[in-house]
């Protein structure tokens, strides 16, 4: 019986050409490699299962490969190239940094690195989990990091960048190993469900490469668990019951109860995913990722955001036809708020059920906003209209007649008309009288105060200077139809004449009188002494008060 060989070491890439998903740094490190433009110093780092280890034994195997073909890969067949794939080659070497991090063991690979090699060019040490190093390690590497012998290359690899010392990196060219992308990883796993002769769902392979978060490892070890699970058929529904995957249609159930207001079948099925075993934060995560995918499926541009399968990303485009954005908008801010406060809440189930409930009344708050906004429309429709049948309804005897003027005017050129089109054009005429009867309307000093305190009142927020200004400083009328601003400094007063005509469009239209005017004037202040009182200025004014103090003073001898 065979040995069984796990996926991951079973196709383990051999060469630049079979990495998944870091293309720039392979062609990078080949471009090296065939200018003869080596670093004796390298550090790989990145997240676990990104190929940071393969990536730094395939550089080793092929700069030191006899044969290399033209796309800079390793011929396999030449002594060296065989020595390295039957490991038992001595020009690598690999040190695992987490078991030995001493400075024994660093004085020991200092010690080893004199050595040149036998067969090939270089001795590569390749040097994993480096960060695990301790402080002393670090420096007694430094030297020999900074000035290897000729022959040695040295290759770091870790997971945490953050910890490796400054002085460690200045001497290594760096190179971020990105997370690989879930249509890289589906791919992948496709060409491996082949050779093995597995038949394989695109979505159930979508779904192992989304719960491997980016690591092409933990893929393939996941791969193998539900193969052993489904045998040769690996299909959508095994994949979701092995690794424990809350299904996408309870995500789509929810949402439709959700936009029919139907907040019971909402809390049964949240107790449905309870019952299964599913957590509940994980529950919360899922749903707003569904909402934002929700979001993204709405526009053409955005939806190669979605990585999902083919039959799974057309259940999103329906559904997010019915989804309008204000309500995915505040979906999001819900989800997002609960997943903040999770951690604190006591009964974690109630505060997941309101949740549910506030997604439930999402829709019939933004009815009820809409019908909020229709209605503070309509007051202003409504004085818009009765000021229009005051202007109707009022009486043609109450009009104000102006004086003839010698300039020209409508009104004078009218009087020259023949009667018969007096007649057809009276109407307009007197409607126009009308007009100007509302528009001079005399003022008010009470009415005037009214109206410029409302508008410094809406000025609270957005212009606060001007709005003390307004509200201390009341106009007086002069000139019947003429208002004085007396302010105290020019900068008022530069504050008050940006806004004049803005002022003078407010009163005139609700005091009905478009004659009106406005002067800013600066008055000074009378500067009064505010120093406190002696006791000698109490006594002056008391004796002016009183006369037979001074008196008392000079008979009695008294001091004050």
């Amino acid at each position: 019986m065979e040995n069984f060989i796990v996926s991951a070491r079973k196709y383990r890439p051999d060469t630049f050409e079979s990495v998944v998903g870091q293309r720039s740094i392979t062609t990078t490190l080949r471009n090296a490699i065939k200018t003869n433009k080596l670093a004796h110093a390298y550090l790989f780092c990145g997240p676990r299962g990104v190929g940071k280890t393969t990536c730094a034994r395939i550089f080793a195997k092929t700069i030191n490969c006899q044969n290399r073909n033209d796309a800079t890969e390793a011929c396999g067949v030449c002594e060296s190239c065989k020595a390295f794939d039957g490991s038992r080659s001595y020009n690598i070497h690999e040190l695992d940094a987490a078991s030995n991090n001493s400075v024994e063991d660093i004085r020991n690979l200092i010690d080893q690195v004199r050595i040149p090699p036998q067969i090939g060019k270089y001795s590569v040490y390749i040097i994993d989990e480096v960060h695990m190093l301790s402080l002393a390690a670090f420096n007694a590497f430094l030297k020999t990091l900074e000035e290897p012998p000729p022959h040695a290359r040295f290759i770091l690899a870790t997971t945490e960048k953050h910890k490796i010392l400054p002085t460690i990196l200045s001497r290594c060219q760096i190179f971020d190993f990105n997370r690989i992308k879930i249509q890289d990883i589906t791919e992948h796993l496709q060409t491996i469900a082949e050779r093995e002769g597995f038949t394989a769902e695109p979505e159930a392979l979508n779904i192992v490469a989304q719960k491997a978060d980016g690591g092409l490892r933990d893929a393939l070890s996941f791969f193998d668990q539900i193969a052993s699970f489904s045998g040769k058929n690996i299909t959508y529904e095994k994949v979701i019951e092995n690794l424990n995957v809350l299904d996408y249609e309870y995500y789509f159930k929810l949402t439709d109860n959700f936009l029919e207001g139907n907040y019971t079948e909402a809390l049964l099925a949240y107790n449905e995913i309870l019952s299964k075993g599913f957590d509940s934060i994980n529950f919360v995560n899922g749903l707003s990722a569904h909402f934002r995918d929700l979001l993204v499926s709405k526009e053409p541009k955005t939806l190669e955001l979605l990585e999902l399968g083919n039959s799974i990303k057309q259940k999103y485009i329906e559904q997010s036809k019915k989804a309008s954005v204000a309500f995915l908008y505040q979906a999001l801010g819900i989800t997002s708020q609960c997943d903040v406060q999770y951690k604190l809440a006591k009964n974690k189930r109630l505060l997941v059920e309101l949740m549910l409930l506030k997604l439930n009344n999402i829709l019939q708050f933004l009815q009820k906003q809409n019908a909020e906004n229709v209605q503070a429309m309509q007051p202003a429709q409504v004085v818009v209209a009765n000021k229009e049948q005051e202007v109707a309804e009022k009486p043609a005897e109450k009009v104000k007649i102006k004086p003839k003027s010698t300039s020209f005017s409508i009104k004078n050129a009218m009087n020259g008309i023949p009667k018969k089109v007096e007649k057809k054009i009276e109407t307009p005429q007197i409607k126009e009288q009308t007009n100007s009867t509302v528009t001079n309307k005399p003022l008010v000093a009470s009415e005037v105060k009214n109206k410029w305190q409302e508008f410094a009142l809406n000025l609270k927020k957005t212009e606060p200077r001007l709005y003390s200004s307004l509200k201390n400083f009341i106009p007086t009328i002069k000139d019947n139809n003429v208002l004085h601003l007396s302010i105290i400094n020019e900068s008022q007063k530069a504050n008050v004449e940006k806004q004049k005509s803005a002022i003078l469009n407010f009163l005139r239209r609700e005091l009905h009188n478009s004659s009106i005017d406005l002067v800013v004037e600066v008055t000074e202040q009378v500067k009064t002494n505010t120093r406190p009182y002696s006791n000698t200025d109490k006594y002056k004014y008391l004796q002016e008060k009183n006369p037979i103090l001074s008196k008392l003073q000079k008979e009695f001898n008294l001091d004050f």
